[in-house]
């Protein structure tokens, strides 16, 4: 597993990854964002966790006016 804390600026995204073999878990420790697989849209706030198998394109965007923070679980690791 490959954990990071991911903090975002408002109007900050992560780069769209493509589909790829593994497991996604997150929590969000603040703020607000947006996760997008596939086409699929998730509005997560301070509390919420999401996990996902990710074979399809996924990404996050702050969309809120504060700063987010979220702990990002990756399996495999991709260092």
């Amino acid at each position: 597993m490959e954990p990071i804390l991911v903090e975002m600026q408002p109007g900050g995204s992560t780069t769209p990854e493509n589909p790829h073999e593994g497991e996604e878990f997150g929590y969000v420790l603040s703020g607000s964002v947006l996760l997008t697989v596939g086409g699929a849209k998730h509005k997560l706030k301070k509390g919420d966790s999401f996990y996902f198998s990710p074979t399809r394109p996924h990404s996050l965007v702050n969309r809120g006016k504060s700063e987010a923070k979220i702990v990002w679980v990756t399996d495999p690791p991709n260092f």
